[in-house]
């Protein structure tokens, strides 16, 4: 599914997001540490190779709403934004870090002139961020900062299962 606003488009799929080869700069769900880890971390790391750990060692630690950016070593993508969502009922205000998170990473893709980018469901795996709630900050922050986007003019939603996806083109289709 997908929609297009202010000449930007915006895509929701089903599927991995290391194998997104027409996109420049995929978004890691990260840990502060920014270490290899289980769920996105653990699928990107182990795609993109050791090369993504010596280069990020010395970005580490992150705050939650944090994004830095990274080559994307053996994966298909020219850059890898990670960005650390907060840890529901945990980290708050949840809802405001979460938003920071889609924000400071579309803020790091126009600095570094990318044209597309693809986010995974950020903090909804081990992180407990319900995956409703996720899917409206998520829109609702990327809707609003279109305004300021100058080259990014595809945004995907790379979402792992089918319910997920159910759940962010409901919310997609709304908005």
């Amino acid at each position: 599914m997908d929609k297009e606003i202010s000449g930007i488009i915006i895509e929701c799929v089903k599927g991995d997001i290391t194998s997104q080869k027409d996109i420049t700069a995929i978004v890691n769900a990260a840990n502060a540490q920014l270490i290899p880890g289980g769920g996105v971390a653990g699928a990107i790391h182990h795609a993109a190779g050791p090369g993504l750990v010596e280069e990020f060692r010395p970005l580490a630690p992150i705050k939650p709403g944090e994004a830095v950016i990274t080559g994307g070593h053996n994966l298909p993508n020219r850059y890898v934004i990670h960005c650390l969502g907060p840890i529901f009922g945990v980290d708050k205000p949840e809802d405001e870090l979460l938003a920071d998170c889609y924000r400071n990473a579309l803020q790091l893709a126009e600095k570094n002139i990318i044209d597309s980018i693809a986010f995974p469901a950020i903090s909804t795996g081990a992180f407990g961020y319900p995956a409703e709630e996720a899917a409206s900050v998520a829109f609702n922050t990327v809707f609003k900062m279109i305004p300021e986007l100058k080259y990014v003019k595809k945004i995907r939603f790379v979402l792992y299962s089918t319910n997920d996806l159910e759940i962010y083109e409901r919310k997609m289709s709304v908005l």
